[in-house]
């Protein structure tokens, strides 16, 4: 008997086997490989496919004679170990001068990703390890949640300012933290070449370790959540000491930071729930760590879904920065990566509910359809489901919205382009999404991602491209659009 693994390929299923169905399913070691109808590249293995494991021969054959694999390695090493000591003596007495050669000059793309991940290093709250390598930061805000005698939770040290304040977010944050693991978990290779690996591994880690602090993780059911640390709302002529009347260094910060806790945040409770589920993906070798991170990702989607309210709604202070419109698309969103990082059907049966996806604006377009945010992650969704088609087409029951994702995840990327006039472009070429509103930047790295992802997954299927209209594309222009976004702008 097999089930089917979110990761690909058939996964056996043993009667007797008294492990749960996520045990199963995170198990990336016993996929049926021969199941899988075709190679599958580094997009698809990064995050479908472990490592082979090839055991060890005992014995070493040499053509003429076979012998010991211990005594064959011996030898060799000893010969090894010899001519090194030799040539290491001749060099000392010959005193050869050693030549230096410069080292190839890193190029710009890997010095922006450091300098971009450099940012939540400064953006760190709490007490900074001493590898945060940000001279002139220091450990801050040490009793947050503790200051707070309303609050259930009284340890709330660490997690992420939010950008030139000193409030802590955590829906802003949450989805940043989730976008990361996404890009880990396709292009991890790269990352490592790049030398960042571990260092954006850490810089997940951190937020998540926070979120987790935010509500009682160890339960399976909860009541409440912590939204954010801090307040910054200086309307009606208050004097009161808070992060926006207040513009100082963290390490400086004496005043009392309130907490905000809600008890029906659907949309923050699903997005943080994202966040813990795809960060489980990316720490899958430390199984306990990536349990952790899947329980509390459980315990708050099924909070989400039992208390519904958005985390915005009724004047809050945070309606006033990060205001969120809706929590239906965090429910598609927040539903796939729980089936991902889990296996368990419900959640993708929930996410590809025609409701929800009709709640969350699947079926209809206006000005922002298309454009992922922090707000906003029906597209998001859109491509991450349309990946689960490409790669391991479900079928029934889940084809029919699955192919209709697949279809407006298309749409989407036929938008894009400067042939299409859904989205004005500066003289630059700069996409403009928000249609001229302010901070225009932080959705068009999110569409940049988008598309450079799509046309790796179109890639990896075998998929040359995709029709707008009539009219055939090539992986190509996606990856153009990508690329222009950051470069030659004015």
């Amino acid at each position: 008997m097999y089930g089917r693994d979110p990761w690909g390929g058939p996964l056996e299923i043993h009667a007797a086997d008294s492990a749960t169905d996520d045990d199963r399913s995170r198990n990336l070691q016993d996929y049926d490989r021969a199941a899988l109808s075709r190679p599958l590249d580094e997009t698809q293995q990064s995050w479908l496919l472990g490592p082979a494991e090839q055991k060890k021969k005992k014995y070493v054959d040499l053509g003429c004679i076979i012998v010991s694999r211990k005594i064959f390695l011996w030898t060799v090493g000893t010969l090894l170990v010899s001519g090194f000591l030799a040539g290491f003596i001749t060099l000392i007495v010959k005193t050869v001068p050693r030549h230096h050669h410069s080292h190839a000059s890193t190029d710009n793309y890997t010095l922006a990703l450091r300098k971009a991940l450099m940012f939540f290093n400064a953006q760190r709250s709490g007490k900074l390890p001493r590898h945060n390598n940000v001279s002139w930061r220091g450990n801050s805000c040490l009793q947050d949640g503790k200051s707070d005698p309303s609050t259930v939770v009284k340890d709330l040290v660490g997690g992420y300012y939010d950008a030139g304040d000193a409030i802590k977010f955590n829906f802003p944050a949450s989805f940043a933290m989730t976008m990361l693991s996404w890009s880990v978990i396709e292009y991890s290779a790269k990352y490592e070449a790049a030398g960042e690996l571990s260092h954006v591994k850490d810089i997940i880690k951190w937020g998540a370790d926070y979120f987790l602090k935010t509500f009682n993780s160890s339960a399976d059911t909860i009541d409440r959540v912590v939204a954010q640390v801090g307040v910054g709302d200086t309307s009606g002529g208050s004097t009161t000491p808070n992060d926006h009347y207040c513009w100082m260094r963290p390490e400086a910060i004496d005043y009392d930071r309130p907490v905000t806790e809600c008890h029906s945040c659907s949309d923050l409770a699903a997005e943080m729930a994202a966040a813990l589920a795809s960060a489980s993906i990316v720490f899958k070798d430390s199984k306990a760590y990536s349990q952790k991170l899947v329980h509390g990702a459980r315990t708050l989607f099924k909070f989400a879904r039992d208390q519904r309210g958005r985390y915005s709604a009724g004047g809050s202070d945070a309606a006033l920065f990060y205001n969120s419109s809706s929590y239906w698309d965090e429910f598609v969103w927040g539903g796939a990566w729980l089936y991902y990082a889990t296996g368990n059907t419900s959640y993708l049966q929930l996410a590809t509910t025609p409701g929800i996806a009709k709640h969350a604006g699947a079926f209809w377009g206006g000005p922002d359809y298309g454009v992922l945010s922090w707000d906003n992650k029906l597209a998001g969704a859109q491509v991450l489901l349309s990946r689960l088609r490409l790669f391991l087409s479900p079928g029934y029951p889940y084809e029919e919205i699955l192919r209709t994702f697949h279809n407006q995840t298309s749409i989407i990327m036929c938008s894009y382009l400067p042939v299409f006039p859904s989205f004005n472009m500066t003289k630059g070429g700069l996409i403009q999404l928000n249609h001229g509103r302010p901070q225009p930047l932080q959705y068009v790295v999110n569409a940049a991602f988008l598309a450079a992802v799509y046309s790796d997954y179109l890639d990896a299927a075998d998929t040359p491209g995709w029709y707008c209209g009539p009219n055939f594309y090539s992986t190509d222009v996606l990856r153009d659009f990508a690329r222009t976004q950051f470069f030659n702008h004015y």
